[in-house]
């Protein structure tokens, strides 16, 4: 883990800022690319997303005021784009009424998607998610995210992240259900 102090302190810092910078994305890479991937499927598109969402938060430095840890804020980009991308995606689509339908299908023929049956019922499930649900779940799931964590990044109260992870929950374990 980084030190946060030090690397905020690197950041205003105009001498600093570029290496300080590198080794957030060292840092966050791998786990922003996870969390939009499972949000945008494919790879193409989650490489697409994760480096915008890295040139946002680099125009953003300045606008960075340290209120939340830097993972949240790099986190709120990341959902913000991925949801832009999803938003994008589906107002240029023909497919919009089968939109989560064909996301779906997209990642069962991903080469990059190497897992069993259960994973990727399990994929398909979560895509089938309103984007709020598919956000918060994967962020609790996944990331094994505090509701207190996910409420700065996604500006909802916890109550709501809750009550947005249990329906969730629901629709994914009635797929399976559906699906067994």
């Amino acid at each position: 883990m980084i030190d946060e102090v030090r690397i905020i302190a690197q950041l205003k810092d105009e001498a600093q800022r570029e290496n300080a910078f590198n080794t957030l994305v060292h840092e966050y890479q791998e786990v922003l690319y996870w969390q939009i991937r499972r949000l945008v499927i494919t790879h193409e598109d989650a490489d697409d997303v994760l480096q915008n969402t890295f040139i946002k938060a680099w125009l953003a430095l300045d606008e960075f005021r340290a209120e939340s840890k830097i993972s949240t804020w790099l986190f709120r980009i990341a959902v913000n784009e991925s949801l832009s991308f999803l938003e994008k995606k589906k107002r240029v689509s023909d497919i919009s009424s089968g939109t989560n339908e064909y996301i779906a299908s997209q990642l069962l023929s991903d080469p990059y998607f190497d897992g069993d049956e259960t994973q990727a019922l399990l994929q398909e499930a979560i895509a089938l998610l309103p984007n709020k649900q598919k956000v918060v779940f994967n962020l609790k799931y996944f990331q094994e995210m505090k509701y207190e964590d996910m409420s700065q990044i996604l500006g909802t109260s916890i109550g709501a992240l809750k009550a947005s992870y249990h329906h969730a929950v629901k629709k994914i374990t009635d797929f399976f259900q559906q699906n067994d």
